[in-house]
């Protein structure tokens, strides 16, 4: 691999962003740093790779996956600044040659739920590359994190759960907790994330995937620091995920975040909810765990059959429903403190992009330590390195704030009565 410690210039991209021209223009030295996206012909992988060409025209970029056809099609979208690679991630030879040339791997090459093994991640602590995945498991990231200790003698920096939801997530959940730590003479007592994607996002049948997979797993919460186990898809809450979005019912869903934010950031009491549209979504998700079996929802193959099944509906539904997508992550601190962060899209097949490619451009500047690390250490991403990532990942954002009270962003706060909001 070539050397990941050629950082770029992270004070060039947030003057960038800032004059809405999102390009990050690297010094003489580190041009041409080669990006290699597992799953690039994908809906994740290619929206990251066409984020990160725009973002970063200077960076070559390499599609990997096994169909050519579909790889010329993603080169096309990029331009000449870029090629395919046919890679097989269940081949560990296949994987280490596509591998040894290059400087960052993105792993979006999901479902991630149910996998045996780090494959990919084992394959780059091998070849000394840096690496970025969308995982968004909470067995496979804690897998990966085992890692720690070979990624640190390998002196390979790695990011797990680097995405949209967990990934961006994560980073305003740290925000939230680190300013409030800072401002508050309270303690943070309870982080709740939720989430809310129009059908499939436009992100198409791997979504489906792990939505399916995800209900098979029981639902692992914090209460007052105990760890506590419910059903999935239960617990329905309607939040208010203020403007653009409004009132969307969710649900209980297990997902890494919950335990990543809870030992790392140290909250007593975390859970996450997800919902969909339209309704009836829902109810046949609820539906699903109530009257399959556990044993078929844990089941790649069965799974990966269902979703086939009903994937003309999907993509008929998903062309009325859109692919909003919306984050709204709540930390309530000991002394009555209250914050709250809101990220929506109207595109989450365009906003998973940017949100990977943040990532990813963070490791290659240089904000990721060796080891395997959890968006929200500071390992991970660097506390100083967090306000650029947020704003790199916002990019066409229709809403997003951080640390404001929720009476200022929902669409209906509840007024106590004199002008004050709760």
């Amino acid at each position: 691999m070539a050397g990941a410690s050629l950082h770029l210039n992270s004070t060039t991209v947030l003057a960038s962003l800032q004059e809405n021209q999102p390009r990050v223009h690297l010094p003489e030295k580190t041009t041409n740093r080669r990006v290699l996206v597992l799953g690039g012909t994908g809906r994740v992988g290619g929206s990251t790779a066409i984020a990160l060409s725009k973002l970063c025209p200077d960076l070559r970029i390499i599609v990997g996956g096994r169909n050519r056809e579909k790889g010329a099609a993603m080169l096309a979208k990029l331009g000449e600044n870029s090629e395919f690679a046919e890679v097989n991630i269940d081949n560990v030879k296949s994987l280490e040659a596509a591998l040894n040339d290059v400087d960052l791997v993105i792993h979006t090459a999901g479902p991630f739920q149910q996998a045996e093994k780090c494959t990919v991640l084992e394959a780059a602590i091998e070849t000394k590359t840096a690496y970025v995945d969308v995982c968004d498991d909470t067995t496979y990231a804690w897998r990966a994190k085992s890692l720690l200790e070979k990624a640190l003698s390998a002196n390979v920096p790695a990011i797990t759960t680097g995405g949209i939801y967990p990934g961006v997530s994560n980073v305003m959940a740290a925000e939230l907790v680190r300013v409030a730590r800072s401002e508050s003479k309270g303690k943070p007592e309870r982080l709740r994330f939720y989430y809310y994607t129009a059908g499939t996002g436009g992100a198409g049948p791997t979504i489906s995937a792990t939505s399916f997979l995800l209900l098979g797993e029981e639902v692992v919460a914090y209460n007052k620091g105990e760890k506590i186990k419910l059903k999935p898809y239960s617990g329905m809450l309607n939040i208010d995920f203020g403007k653009g979005i409004g009132k969307r019912d969710v649900y209980l869903l297990n997902l890494p975040e919950v335990r990543s934010a809870h030992e790392i950031l140290g909250v007593p009491t975390v859970s996450a909810r997800f919902g969909t549209a339209p309704f009836f979504w829902n109810w046949g998700m609820e539906a699903m765990t109530n009257l399959l079996p556990v044993e078929f929802l844990r089941d790649r193959s069965k799974v990966q059959e269902l979703v086939q099944l009903f994937d003309p509906i999907v993509r008929a539904m998903d062309g009325i429903a859109g692919e909003r997508v919306s984050m709204r992550v709540d930390l309530e601190c000991s002394d009555g403190r209250n914050t709250i962060g809101i990220f929506s899209h109207r595109r989450l097949s365009v906003s998973v992009g940017f949100a990977t490619a943040s990532f990813a451009l963070a490791v290659l500047e240089g904000n990721t330590q060796p080891g395997v690390w959890f968006p929200e250490e500071p390992e991970g991403i660097a506390i100083d390195a967090r306000d650029i990532l947020l704003k790199r990942a916002a990019q066409g954002t229709i809403n997003f704030i951080m640390n404001k009270p929720p009476w200022m962003v929902e669409t209906d706060p509840k007024e106590l009565g004199l002008g004050i909001y709760v």
